[in-house]
């Protein structure tokens, strides 16, 4: 009977460990390219509900990269939308780049063209920036774990509402968002709606409860 309270007690112990890392955690490793490893290739905001792949310049040499130099990963909007709907990560499509929300009440402008400047964490770019890496504005201080961040300008998916000519972009260098004609050249960061993790949250509780299960019945039949 004791070992049955004990086993009783990890469970609950664990599950609550389970539930509660989850809740705390901001960015969480996703799809290793090793199986248990942490060479991940991706990174899920378990706040905002997104994933972002860990390489901030992933499309750098790709045929898609059309900007003064093939290989520095900047494209125009077009090309940099167009890049980021072709991923297939590890078996993981669905893929994008980053929203922009209009009109955002964070932000520290606003106008009738749609909200601009600095701490707008409406938008997706804002929200990493300064939500989950802890960035204060005019600042770049923490990129995490993720690879290959500029300190330069990332093309948003979002277009400029008052002319559609121009797409929002965010500046990695300061936290600031604005918008541009889309024939720019700028960098491209792919994002997902979600998470990609390959043992799914109910899964894997299923997956603990059971092997908690095994071992009250083996210690029964002992």
């Amino acid at each position: 009977m004791r070992t049955l309270k004990t086993l009783a007690s990890a469970a609950v112990l664990l599950t609550t460990v389970t539930v509660s890392s989850m809740a705390n955690a901001a960015l969480l490793g996703r799809l290793p390219t090793t199986l248990g490893g942490t060479d991940y290739q991706a990174y899920y905001d378990d706040v905002a509900d997104l994933t972002w792949l860990a390489d901030a310049n992933a499309g750098a040499g790709s045929t898609f990269d059309d900007g003064p130099s093939i290989t520095d990963g900047k494209m125009r909007w077009v090309n940099a939308n167009a890049w980021a709907g072709s991923l297939n990560v590890s078996g993981v499509t669905g893929w994008r780049l980053p929203d922009t929300l209009q009109p955002d009440t964070s932000c520290d402008s606003q106008s009738s063209g749609g909200s601009y400047g600095y701490n707008c964490t409406g938008s997706e770019m804002g929200s990493l920036y300064y939500n989950a890496l802890g960035n204060s504005a005019y600042s770049l201080a923490n990129t995490d774990s993720f690879s290959n961040v500029k300190s330069d300008y990332y093309w948003s998916a979002t277009e400029y509402s008052s002319g559609t000519y121009l797409a929002w972009y965010f500046y990695m260098y300061n936290g600031r968002q604005f918008n541009n004609y889309k024939t720019d050249y700028k960098y491209a960061w792919a994002v997902r709606s979600g998470d990609v993790s390959a043992v799914p949250v109910p899964a894997a509780m299923w997956l603990l409860g059971s092997g908690l299960l095994g071992l009250i019945g083996v210690a029964r039949r002992k």
